[in-house]
């Protein structure tokens, strides 16, 4: 299955995305969140090609959220979720860091996750309890840091709490700080060894899918901002700590923690 799913992404990304790449008309949804006619002619391809490879239901992004929980509640646990272009501004801008993210969840638990990157030429993919790869090979480009001070960082300010996000701006703990505008992809980056750890304030159900099953499987783990457990949280938007090794996200957290404290 992983391999059928793998290429059914890398299809619709040279059919559907690529040939739209700035050239694709855009506009804003009602949350404000800009979409355009690539996010949503990925969505229709992918989920006729994930129904061919194994009928579930298909939770997209691009979908009525009203659509989107009664698909949540329907069927026998099993169901797909997607991504069908994440950073889309990124590519509407030209910007090189886009992804498609699919993952199948089992009673909301991921089973499968894969995200590919088609203009970086990077498929990271996973399935639960048989590890991460990239592009076939094993995930993990380097050691983690050993310490907070010594590491890369993937923070996304936007959605934390303003004195959280002064703190992390001013007397930031980590070595350096990155953000490259796909939640996707960050994870993924998380799970790889480019990032050492990683805070989101709130992410969507298709933005931790798939990446959050690439951490686990890559030996990383994963927290709420809160320090509870990231899967006990709700699960249309739950906040995201993340490192490379348990030790790593115990310094993460320890130091999140004083930084939210009055």
């Amino acid at each position: 299955m992983l391999q059928a799913v793998i290429e059914a992404i890398d299809a619709v990304a040279r059919d559907e995305i690529v040939p739209r790449h700035l050239n694709s008309r855009r506009e804003r949804k009602a949350d404000g969140s800009l979409v355009t006619e690539a996010d949503r002619a990925a969505s229709t391809a992918l989920i006729a090609a994930l129904a061919r490879i194994a009928p579930h239901p298909v939770v997209s992004e691009e979908m009525a959220q009203e659509e989107q929980r009664a698909l949540w509640r329907s069927g026998d646990g099993t169901l797909w979720c997607i991504d069908p272009l994440d950073g889309t501004s990124n590519f509407a801008s030209g910007i090189t860091q886009f992804a498609v993210s699919v993952a199948l969840l089992r009673d909301g638990r991921p089973a499968l996750g894969v995200i590919h990157a088609p203009l970086l030429g990077e498929t990271f993919s996973a399935c639960a309890g048989a590890g991460a790869r990239l592009n076939g090979a094993p995930i993990r480009l380097r050691q983690p840091a050993a310490r907070l001070r010594d590491a890369i960082a993937g923070i996304d300010f936007k959605r934390l709490d303003a004195r959280l996000a002064t703190r992390l701006a001013t007397t930031p703990p980590y070595h350096s700080q990155r953000n490259f505008g796909s939640s996707a992809l960050e994870l993924a980056y998380t799970a790889s060894g480019r990032y050492d750890v990683y805070i989101h304030g709130a992410q969507k159900l298709w933005d931790y899918a798939a990446g959050a099953l690439l951490v686990e499987e890559s030996g990383g783990v994963l927290a709420a901002i809160d320090g509870a457990d990231f899967w006990s949280q709700d699960p249309w938007q739950r906040s995201v700590l993340a490192a490379s090794t348990p030790a790593l996200l115990d310094l993460w957290r320890s130091w999140i923690a004083a930084a939210r404290s009055p």
